[in-house]
């Protein structure tokens, strides 16, 4: 065809500056157990839920929070926080963590009788007398009996038409129960599994953002994580997402064996949790009769304040310190109440733990340092908001640049960058997110040899606002005001 014209029209080029992709902030992952056993759930593999209901769906639900911690993520994110999205990673399997149990009678009351919540019930075996001799055949589910799990039980109701035709008789039933003791930090930890070529545990949080495009930027394994293997693995997953993204890993203190605040320096020492990408929290809270991991509610305190119009803006850029917590005590391991003063309170902050404080009248979150300090003494690592907000620019430039991997080099592709960042950046300054930030193509960092290999490097300088955690008055007597007694 002939490339003559004759008229007006009209065509579109791509913008020179492209919008950045913002890495959303405060994404909960967390690692533990759920009775997936009630709901025919999975283990090892990535869960995403955001809502309560979506949560219970796919994990089930137990407030037995010891046994079941991903359960207290699920009521503390969804209830008290109202925080979405959540990662979950169920390391609980039934057909490995369970134990076998000696049959034993029971006997029904109405045609029903209810059986450990732990049962599984697939394993169930059901028999009954026959003047006063056990049976030899079983009853079968679905036709003489059927099973149904409640929030505490396993109920088993006989059936119309079954064998069993005596509300009151006695059965004779064995099977097997999950049995949570039997999960381990290894479990936990996770790794490669030769048998299904799958990785598990905290392995898995490399396949959230290729499945889901969401970064998981909190990490958190509730009783887990005060494991010294769990809290390194936990660290070093933190600092290394994807290989390229960063975010912050969330330490209980082991409250069964720490018992007052002063212990809690020596426990920190002797696990070894001093990076910049952990935050170390002592106590534990309670709520009412529920008693949580203090991990669980600063992760939800975290994320509600960055994604607070007021606050963060959809940034980390504020501390979680003094924001208030769905709490009404702090607590250890065995549910005695610890009660910590201003100054203690304040004397774990200054040894890089995060606690609680009670001292205006309502539970608040309580320091703002990552567990490095006070070795590390970087501004950019020791104010976990100031190391969140590096963390989370990080990986918005990755994010927003990825496009253009594998383009001409080109003073057109550095130009491209450089104003696209500086835009955004601009914007944050605006919003009061940065106190300011700039980025720069410094040739003295990019030399011959390099960009010959394609390779480009941009210099970037940020200056995320810090925490206001000291405020003083000074006091003093104004002689000359007496001047205007009459």
């Amino acid at each position: 065809m002939s490339n003559f014209y004759h008229g007006v029209k009209a065509s579109q080029v791509a913008t020179s500056i492209s919008t950045p992709v913002i890495a959303k902030s405060g994404i909960h992952f967390i690692v533990g157990t759920s009775p997936i056993h009630t709901i025919n759930g999975k283990t090892n593999e990535i869960v995403i839920a955001n809502n309560y209901a979506e949560a219970v769906k796919q994990l089930g639900f137990n407030d037995d929070f010891e046994k079941y911690t991903i359960c207290e993520e699920i009521y503390t994110a969804f209830k008290l926080y109202n925080v979405s999205p959540v990662i979950f990673v169920n390391v609980l399997d039934p057909n490995k963590h369970f134990t076998e149990t000696a049959p034993e009678d029971y006997t029904l009351k109405s045609g029903i009788v209810k059986l450990p919540f732990e049962a599984l019930k697939d394993t169930l075996k059901v028999k009954g007398y026959t003047d006063n001799v056990l049976n030899s055949d079983a009853y079968e589910i679905g036709v003489d009996f059927d099973v149904l799990y409640t929030e505490d039980s396993l109920k088993l109701e006989i059936l119309e038409g079954g064998k069993i035709t005596d509300e009151n008789a006695i059965l004779n039933i064995g099977f097997n129960k999950i049995d949570v003791s039997k999960v381990t930090s290894g479990d936990i930890i996770g790794g490669y599994d030769i048998n299904t070529r799958k990785n598990t545990g905290l392995e898995l949080i490399n396949y959230v953002y290729p499945k889901f495009n969401l970064i998981p930027d909190i990490i958190i394994a509730p009783k887990w994580s005060q494991n010294s293997e769990v809290a390194a693995v936990m660290a070093g997953k933190a600092e290394n997402i994807n290989g390229i993204f960063r975010g912050k890993a969330i330490i209980d203190v082991d409250t069964k064996e720490v018992k007052t605040y002063s212990e809690t320096i020596e426990w920190k020492k002797k696990n070894n949790i001093t990076q910049p990408s952990q935050i170390l929290v002592f106590p534990k809270v309670k709520l009412g009769e529920k008693i949580f991991n203090y991990s669980t509610h600063l992760a939800g305190l975290m994320t509600k304040t960055d994604n607070d119009a007021n606050l963060g803006n959809n940034s980390p850029c504020e501390s979680a310190s003094n924001k208030t917590l769905q709490i009404d005590g702090t607590v250890l391991s065995d549910g005695e109440e610890l009660i910590l003063d201003l100054e203690q309170a304040n004397y774990l902050n200054a040894n890089g733990i995060v606690t609680v404080n009670n001292f205006s009248g309502s539970f608040v979150s309580w320091g703002n340092y990552t567990a490095c300090y006070p070795s590390n003494t970087d501004v950019k690592d020791y104010f976990y908001c100031v190391s969140r907000m590096f963390d989370w620019i990080g990986n918005t430039v990755i994010l927003s640049c990825w496009n253009k991997v594998d383009k001409k080099l080109s003073n057109a592709l550095v130009e491209s960058i450089v104003q696209s960042i500086s835009i955004w950046f601009n914007g944050l300054k605006s919003a009061g997110i940065i106190c300011g930030g700039r980025i720069e193509y410094l040739k003295e960092e990019n030399s011959a040899i390099d960009l010959l290999a394609g390779k480009l490097k941009f210099h970037i300088y940020i200056a995320p606002p810090v925490p206001a955690q000291e405020i003083e008055f000074l006091i003093e007597y104004d002689v000359s005001y007496l001047e205007n007694i009459a």
